[in-house]
């Protein structure tokens, strides 16, 4: 028998106070036990938020958002959608329907090499000015 327990034989708590050895007694329970009734106060000063519904989630059908694509990924694209026959070379220029490409708008960033004629419903003023140096066209047309 270690001197320890010896020491406390016959001693009802073995020097732990009424609760302290039996699970999680002395805290008043594990984590957040108690919100509501011996730890309101804890509550009501520390985590007054803790409690309820915040804000709320907008639905999914208003939020939309769009499919975008940028000038430069346009230009490596250009020879692979030439092969697959979603757009059409005519004379020197490329005609381009990204709305049916499934995209709704057209970004600036990067070079665009090629003259291409483009139709989508939205596009930057800088991919605008970009086309249109390269020598190319965009064509925006309207939602229902």
């Amino acid at each position: 028998m270690a001197s320890r327990d010896k020491k406390f034989l016959g001693s009802r708590t073995h020097g732990r106070g009424k609760k302290a050895g039996r699970g999680a007694g002395k805290r008043g329970g594990r984590g957040n036990a108690g919100l509501h009734k011996h730890k309101y106060i804890k509550l009501v000063k520390y985590m007054p938020d803790h409690f309820g519904r915040h804000g709320f989630k907008r639905p999914q059908c208003v939020i939309g958002a769009k499919l975008t694509i940028n000038l430069f990924i346009l230009d490596e694209k250009i020879d692979q959608l030439l092969k697959e026959g979603n757009i059409k070379k005519v004379k020197n220029n490329y005609e381009i329907d990204l709305d049916k490409l499934g995209y709704d708008k057209l970004l600036g960033s990067g070079k665009i090499t090629k003259p291409v004629n483009v139709t989508i419903k939205e596009a930057t003023e800088k991919a605008i000015s970009k086309v249109k140096n390269a020598g190319g066209n965009i064509k925006i047309i309207e939602e229902k």
